[in-house]
């Protein structure tokens, strides 16, 4: 047991706990150069998110020396050395607003605004950042505890991120878009948190000397630690629970729609499922296949057995809107697509309704009536007293030996067509 114990003991490696927290308190000061580094990392990782890089925001999170005054208030927690707790969060509030107006001043000046989306990443935080951020800064706290510091550092900065999200907010700020600034700004603040607990408890296992002995006074501060961490994990594991479902609703949807259209193999062209809507929808538009409004209605219905509950599907069908909906979708994804090609896709999709594509019925109509010759056939559009277009199956043939109801009522049931129409060339 004790060999086990010897094995997983962190005073093993330990380096003397006055070095390290002389180390420590000479990394909070954001002065002179410290602060410039700071400004040029803040630069680098607007940069980055502004053109969607994730290797630049990687060498910005590098440079950064934020994780300092965050280790520096863990550890003055964990000691109890208010003088250095107050120091660290003067100078963490330093660097907090320099990083704001340096990164909101890029983007203000920046002429591409744009929500690229490694910006969009750092506006939705949830519980699986606040155990990034704890479990990061464990390991952050235990390699500055040691003799030998080895590699962790540089991963901790990069797992832990402290600098995407506080340019992310920054850009909030410089785009007038408070929903960003405030969803970035509490991922920040869940990072800094959470790396500061995880100092602190690190420090009370290795039993750091105390500036106090009053044992009420470490009462009240681990009662206010623990309310502090309640508020902060309650509204992530909020948003992660909404993620959750999210990623549900979404794979149901996806689930349906295969199951309901591409299985019975309509071409679907289009596609957008919408959680965040109250009723959330589906919305979709296929290639060739035109649905009725009955039909509409029956697969709205069919969503609340497939686990769909308060969703509406809408089918696109009319062209112009979808060529819009189409180029806006291929935009987004940088996809490098042509209007000829869409107006090319769109003839083809209206060609296709006035084409039979059986090509059987051909030959099934020369062994059934071996007497028509000359045979045509085709969908037209017939403009009734309303203002759109119907279209019907028409016939052209030449044979004065056939059984014209016959054959409009096997061509009825042969094509699910309500009304055949028949020209016989051969009475005129």
């Amino acid at each position: 047991m004790n060999n086990i114990f010897n094995f997983i003991n962190l005073h093993n490696g330990e380096e003397k706990k006055d070095k390290v927290l002389e180390n420590v308190t000479s990394n909070i000061s954001f002065r002179g150069s410290n602060l410039w580094i700071l400004a040029c990392a803040i630069i680098i990782a607007s940069i980055g998110l502004n053109v969607n890089s994730t290797a630049v925001i990687i060498g910005a999170m590098l440079i950064s020396p934020l994780m300092g005054p965050i280790v520096g208030a863990g550890f003055a927690l964990g000691t109890y050395n208010f003088p250095l707790l107050k120091k660290s969060f003067k100078n963490l509030l330093i660097a907090t607003v320099v990083s704001l107006l340096v990164s909101g001043f890029y983007f203000y000046i920046s002429p591409f605004k744009d929500v690229q989306s490694e910006l969009l990443a750092r506006t939705a935080p949830n519980i699986y950042d606040v155990l990034i951020a704890f479990f990061g800064g464990l390991v952050g706290v235990i390699a500055i505890t040691r003799v030998e510091k080895g590699n962790p550092i540089p991963g901790v900065a990069i797992a832990t991120a402290l600098m995407p999200p506080l340019c992310t907010a920054g850009f909030g700020l410089a785009t007038f878009n408070f929903s960003y600034f405030i969803g970035a700004f509490y991922l920040y603040s869940i990072n800094c948190f959470f790396i500061c607990i995880a100092t602190f408890l690190v420090v009370k296992y290795l039993h750091y000397p105390s500036s106090i002995v009053d044992n009420k006074y470490e009462k009240r501060i681990r009662y206010s630690i623990s309310l502090l961490i309640l508020v902060m994990i309650v509204p992530s594991s909020y948003l992660a629970y909404n993620l959750y479902n999210e990623k549900k609703f979404t794979k149901t949807a996806e689930l349906f729609l295969q199951k309901e259209f591409e299985k019975n193999g309509y071409t679907l062209i289009y596609k957008k499922i919408n959680y965040n809507t109250n009723p959330k929808t589906i919305d979709v538009a296929f290639l060739n296949k035109k649905f009725t409004t009955e039909e509409i209605k029956s697969y709205n219905k069919m969503l609340s057995d497939n686990g769909l509950a308060n969703t509406n599907i809408n089918i696109r069908q009319n062209n112009s809107d979808l060529k819009s909906e189409i180029l806006s979708e291929i935009n987004k994804n940088n996809t490098n697509l042509s209007e000829k090609d869409i107006a090319l896709s769109s003839l083809r999709s209206e060609l296709d309704n006035y084409k039979v594509s059986d090509s059987t019925l051909g030959k099934e109509i020369q062994i059934l009536y071996p007497d028509m010759s000359g045979v045509s056939y085709g969908k037209i559009a017939q403009y009734p007293q309303t203002d759109s277009a119907r279209l019907q199956f028409v016939m052209i043939y030449s044979g004065k030996k056939v059984n014209e109801l016959q054959l409009k009522s096997w061509l009825e049931k042969r094509l699910h067509e309500k009304n055949v129409k028949l020209l016989n060339n051969s009475e005129n």
